[in-house]
């Protein structure tokens, strides 16, 4: 379809009120509109959302939007719903109910815009019912989490490109304001986007005054608490590496009068979504954050952004500053330059690297499956001490090598508890289906309240009562809400068929230096950040250089090189010393508690700090010698329990 400028245009002031398009809105409407795919790379907060959110209101079919958070989500349906725009999502926050309405709704053409999460694919009746609509694009927003090469990448996302072929999207539209070269080159190449339907407004944005500050780690809530004196209220993020870091900060800000929330990972849904409608509504000044705040939040007067620790990348770096000054207000966004506490942000990294045996552990126990693997990723990364994350990395690799293929998911457990008696119910159907609905309950394993579904006895009392059957049924008692239904252990199929001639070694070795590229890949993202922080000439010059940018100008004239106010990063000042400590008594009380065979990478992440499956299994948080070596480096740790170990 050939689209008018001026339709669009017109559109764009009756349906959202702007009487004129943002720099490459256009350019990319025009392209979608016209029936090509393209990636769009534009700054945070520039209206990337605007860029599918018309279009699909003039394609014929629907329009499905991947979306990496619930919160992301929310807030996109949200300002949809408040200009009338017909838009649903389908996550894991709806009743079966809901589900049901909506799933009419959407093959009656009402909706326009449907969100999802990446992982809604492998479900099987999504599937199957996502195969019965008519669909016009597909969006994924944040589509730098497809690319191994990006700084956030996701192992569910690489199935897209697939996706988009599967169920018969004409065309895709990737979203995002982070895409180096290679990320942009790997993007395209998965969906098939031509050089020119690139479009990228680049990353620089004059209004944001960027600053690093060389400080020492002790004195770090002395120079924000002066940097938030000058103007208290104006409304501020800090981020953070660690979840107690933000308490502590928080605290320590409140303690000098300023108005401060933490926000992290750890706290309730209910806390954090009273959070950050405090500092929406602005009865919050500053927010204290791990990265887990930031996504989805739309709030245009945000007036400074800091950065207590550094950031894990120049993507999150400009991601995070990002969400400064959407208001085109002057704004301030500042570096607390200091090196004491890099290994935090690197044994993020080694953490999440499986050791070869692990690795080795996993690869035999799906092969050993063939020709079907089942297994709840929850209880496996506990079972092969492996974290979830990294988990579904491995699977997604040994999928791409045609060892394994995700077949569908379902519910291992089913219960529910009765709004009206099993009589009544029964009441409501006659013959062969009032005899098959009485077996549900007859053989359902009842506590005092909850039944727990038992599929197995079911169906040997009524060969007709198969599991779909059963589930079918109990649906139609939550939907009728004679019932209260609740699912949980998510049980994901693979079916596995490695070559005839499979050498396990070289396929455990190959995995293996995939992660290890990946390890790398991370820790060179942090060595980045250093090297931009302690690098002189402009810092914006460079990072528009790192995102692929040209530019006419070698001086942005307002960041703290450009303006000579630069402090230098203090030299790091751990002391890596291991003399002080016996290894073999560290070792021996390790044994007493890890009753498990265990690694070399155990024993470094124990003493490091870092968190595995296997630790905490064992608790060892509790025990003697648990993170004494936090500040040091990771692979300086696993140097020395080499050098004890030969």
């Amino acid at each position: 379809m050939t689209i008018q400028p001026d339709v669009t245009k017109k559109m764009l002031e009756k349906i959202f009120g702007f009487s004129s398009f943002r720099e490459g809105q256009e350019e990319v409407i025009t392209r979608v509109l016209n029936g090509k795919s393209v990636l769009s790379i534009f700054p945070t907060g520039s209206g990337k959302s605007l860029c599918y959110q018309l279009p699909a209101l003039m394609l014929p079919g629907l329009t499905v939007v991947v979306s990496p958070l619930i919160a992301l989500i929310d807030d996109q349906l949200s300002f949809l719903h408040s200009r009338n725009i017909p838009a649903t999502k389908i996550d894991s926050t709806l009743t079966l109910h809901q589900a049901q309405q909506i799933r009419k709704d959407l093959v009656d053409q009402k909706y326009k815009i449907l969100f999802v999460s990446v992982e809604r694919f492998k479900n099987e009746r999504f599937r199957r019912f996502l195969h019965t609509l008519s669909l016009s694009l597909l969006v994924v927003d944040e589509a730098h989490c497809i690319s191994e090469w990006g700084h956030n990448f996701r192992p569910d996302y690489i199935k897209l490109p697939v996706y988009k072929e599967e169920f018969g999207f004409p065309q895709a539209l990737l979203l995002t304001a982070t895409a180096p070269q290679k990320v942009q080159e790997d993007i395209c190449k998965r969906f098939h986007i031509a050089t020119d339907d690139v479009i990228s407004t680049g990353f620089y944005r004059p209004n944001l005054n960027l600053r690093v500050l060389g400080v020492e780690a002790d004195q770090k809530i002395d120079t924000i608490a002066k940097l938030l004196t000058a103007k208290p209220t104006d409304p501020t993020i800090i981020y953070v590496t660690l979840q107690e870091t933000a308490v502590t900060v928080a605290t320590q800000l409140v303690t000098q009068g300023f108005n401060a929330r933490p926000y992290h990972a750890g706290l309730s849904s209910e806390i954090r979504m009273q959070t950050q409608q405090a500092f929406m509504q602005g009865k919050c000044d500053i927010i204290v954050a791990t990265i887990a705040f930031g996504m989805g939040i739309d709030k245009a007067n945000i007036r400074r952004v800091i950065h207590y620790d550094l950031p894990k990348s120049l993507e999150g770096l400009s991601q995070e500053i990002g969400r400064a000054g959407r208001d085109g207000k002057s704004s301030d966004c500042t570096i607390l330059g200091n090196l004491d506490h890099i290994q935090t942000l690197e044994n993020f990294v080694y953490g999440d690297t499986p050791s070869r045996d692990t690795i080795s552990s996993l690869v035999h126990k799906i092969l050993e499956s063939a020709p079907t693997w089942e297994t709840n990723i929850y209880q496996c990364s506990v079972r092969q001490n492996i974290r979830q994350l990294p988990l579904r990395t491995a699977l997604v690799y040994l999928e791409a090598l045609d060892i394994i293929t995700p077949t569908h998911s379902y519910y291992a457990e089913y219960r529910f508890k009765t709004n009206q008696t099993p009589q009544e119910i029964v009441s409501h159907f006659k013959g062969e289906r009032a005899t098959f609905i009485k077996n549900i309950f007859s053989y359902s394993d009842k506590a005092r309240i909850w039944y727990d579904v038992n599929f197995e006895k079911i169906a040997k009392a009524d060969a007709n009562a198969d599991r779909e059957r059963v589930i079918h049924a109990l649906e139609y008692f939550s939907d009728k809400e004679w019932i209260q239904l609740e699912t949980k252990r998510m049980m994901e199929v693979f079916s596995v068929h490695p070559p005839e001639q499979c050498d396990i070694e070289k396929l455990v070795d190959h995995l293996y230096q995939l992660f290890e590229n990946k390890e790398s890949g991370e820790i060179f993202r942090i060595q980045q950040v250093v090297d931009l922080i302690s690098a002189s000439g402009c810092i914006y010059h460079k990072l528009t250089e790192y995102f692929g940018q040209e530019t006419s100008w070698d001086q942005c004239g307002h960041c703290s090189n450009c303006l000579n106010e630069t402090v230098p990063i203090p030299p790091r000042k751990v002391n890596e010393d291991f003399s002080p400590h016996q290894y073999s008594e560290i070792k021996d009380r390790f044994l007493e508690v890890f009753k498990a065979p265990f690694s070399k990478h155990d024993m470094a992440c124990y003493l490091c700090g870092i968190s595995t499956p296997l630790l905490a299994r064992y608790r060892l948080k509790k025990s003697t010698y648990w993170s004494i070596f936090a500040l040091y480096r990771y692979h300086k740790v696993m140097e020395w329990i080499n050098e004890n170990e030969q």
